[in-house]
């Protein structure tokens, strides 16, 4: 037992944290935001930043504060909400679409730029390429007390490595002048960017790989809490420095790119494009590395976490059988296409990202707000109101007179945050009932003392 982690054991855990983070959309949305963005890409990654970033170190606070994962935050409000929110939580970061979506993106910019002719649009390749990537993720996560050494020692460095090499060459040789926003980005670019960091992931990630990393740490020998919340603190701050300055270098080389290669639209052919631009022939071999390591990774730490939740959740499933399922259920998920899982996903995204952002924000404030139940449950039910037919919205649902009135009465709706304000009155109303509903519970104490 040790009371703090070196230098070089919190830099390793840091690293892994931030590999497990930086996968498939980690690498494919900057891209593309910075080509819409185009003169407003600062404002608009900053609100990338925000979601894609900001949130998930919160996350990673929040649970280093609490000690509990995503299903202890969430039991604040109720614990049927909290098993119902959590298996959602899971199946979205993993076998429904984060986890195919790893092996997806790693295909089509690792593989698929080298096939022509028939071989591209054959869905064989796709299937052999998932079949060997798979396989990777599956034999690796079979021993999740080896992660750290495996991603923060091996894998992390050649990632960094990989991606620097891009990024110094984007900024040396610039592929061209930043032009015009597209009209998605001209009026509010800062909210246009928000919203896209959550097609990240990260912040519902968080409060799971958060987990991790106590374990990780905890493996090293320390034991006490504030030994245990420092040291998890400060790997999330070192994920956080990563993920930052790759996402500011990818949102450049995609702002920069336009007159290169041209408008494209699409995260994986505008890095696979700009690469070939960049460094000829030799460009795509090493942007395929850098995809693939990171997509492993992330793929490896998901698996992992699916496995360790759901076998503690059905103790009749072993590790080992969970691991199975989620890995072969993704596999199947995976050959459907990138284009596909990312359709399907934006409405689940819509819908539950902002529930996971109340949860990490009152865990966070709990202390202040005094462990009041009735704060988690009005707040929750507030923002889901709002978030769930927004979901629906994205979907292409018709949810008839519900959106007209929300964009009459609620702020900010038209900016795609209209669940902030409700979330924000089922604090202050929540807080209101609790102070009341508190001394109705201490006055029939006394009378029955």
């Amino acid at each position: 037992m040790k009371n703090s982690l070196s230098i070089k054991e919190t830099l390793a855990i840091g690293l892994m944290l931030f590999a497990l983070f930086f996968g498939a959309g980690n690498m494919i949305f900057p891209p593309v935001l910075g080509q819409y963005a185009g003169e407003n890409v600062w404002l608009a990654i900053g609100g990338f930043l925000l979601t894609g970033v900001g949130l998930p170190l919160l996350g990673v606070i929040a649970v280093a504060l609490t000690g509990t994962g995503a299903k202890g935050l969430a039991d604040k409000a109720h614990p049927k909400f909290g098993t119902i929110f959590t298996v959602i939580l899971y199946l979205s970061i993993g076998p429904f679409f984060a986890i195919p979506r790893t092996g997806t993106v790693s295909y089509e910019i690792g593989l698929a730029p080298f096939l022509s002719g028939a071989q591209a649009t054959s869905w064989v390749p796709l299937f052999i390429f998932t079949v060997v990537f798979f396989t990777i993720s599956y034999l690796l996560a079979l021993n999740p007390s080896k992660l750290v050494d495996r991603i923060g020692k091996i894998l992390t460095p050649i990632l960094l490595t990989v991606i620097a090499i891009i990024v110094i060459k984007a900024i040396a040789t610039p592929m061209g002048m930043i032009g015009a926003p597209d009209k998605t980005y001209e009026a509010n670019p800062l909210f246009t960017g928000f919203l896209e960091g959550y097609k990240t992931m990260d912040a519902l990630a968080s409060i799971v790989f958060g987990v991790v990393v106590i374990n990780a740490i905890k493996g090293r020998g320390v034991t006490s809490k504030k030994a245990l919340t420092s040291a998890c603190i400060k790997a999330g701050l070192i994920a956080a420095c990563g993920l930052t300055f790759v996402y500011l270098s990818l949102a450049y080389l995609g702002a920069s790119s336009t007159h290169a290669i041209g408008f494209v639209g699409d995260g994986s052919k505008i890095l696979a494009q700009s690469s070939q631009f960049l460094f000829g022939s030799l460009g795509n071999i090493v942007l395929g590395a850098a995809i693939t390591v990171a997509c492993l990774t992330t793929s490896i730490g998901l698996v992992t976490s699916c496995g360790e939740y759901f076998s503690n959740l059905l103790p009749k499933l072993s590790y080992k059988m969970v691991v199975t399922l989620v890995t072969l259920f993704s596999f199947i998920i995976s050959n459907f296409g990138l284009a596909h899982i990312i359709a399907f996903s934006v409405p689940v995204l819509t819908a539950i990202y902002p529930l996971a952002i109340v949860i990490i924000v009152l865990s966070l404030a709990d202390k202040w707000l005094g462990h009041r139940r009735p704060v988690y449950v009005l707040t929750l039910i507030l923002t889901g109101c709002v978030s769930l037919f927004d979901g629906l919205a994205a979907a292409k649902l018709p949810i008839g007179p519900v959106k007209d009135l929300f964009q009459t009465i609620l702020p900010l709706y038209d900016l795609g945050i209209g669940w902030i304000v409700p979330a924000i009155l089922g604090i202050v109303i929540g807080f209101v009932i609790s102070l009341f509903t508190s001394s109705a519970s201490e006055e029939r104490q006394k009378q029955v003392s």
